[in-house]
């Protein structure tokens, strides 16, 4: 099974406890783990204010998660970070792999 390197950075409201922010980021590594994939780091960046209000949330906690899967694994994790309502926003995008000379 051919894999390949991904991150996704996805944003939770400021207002969910930190054992809630944990349950959400654990949440998403199981689904990839199902899947197929390993996850090698996944948990809580940061808190921070938002450039621009989003449906009436001005701050919220970023959560950062590297993971390695096959390629079908990012697009189901993006269909269920659309639909979650505690995913404000997210993104995930494919690692490159730097090949110094």
């Amino acid at each position: 099974m051919n894999t390949r390197k991904y991150e996704a950075l996805y944003i939770v409201p400021a207002s969910l406890t930190d054992a809630e922010v944990q349950e959400v980021a654990d949440n998403f590594k199981g689904i990839v783990e199902k899947n197929g994939g390993t996850v090698e780091s996944a948990g809580l960046w940061e808190k921070r204010k938002l450039a621009y209000e989003i449906g009436n949330h001005k701050e919220g906690n970023y959560i950062l998660m590297h993971f390695e899967a096959p390629s079908q694994v990012p697009a189901e994790l993006n269909r269920l970070m659309r639909i979650n309502d505690q995913v404000i926003r997210h993104t995930i995008l494919l690692r490159e792999e730097v090949v110094s000379e």
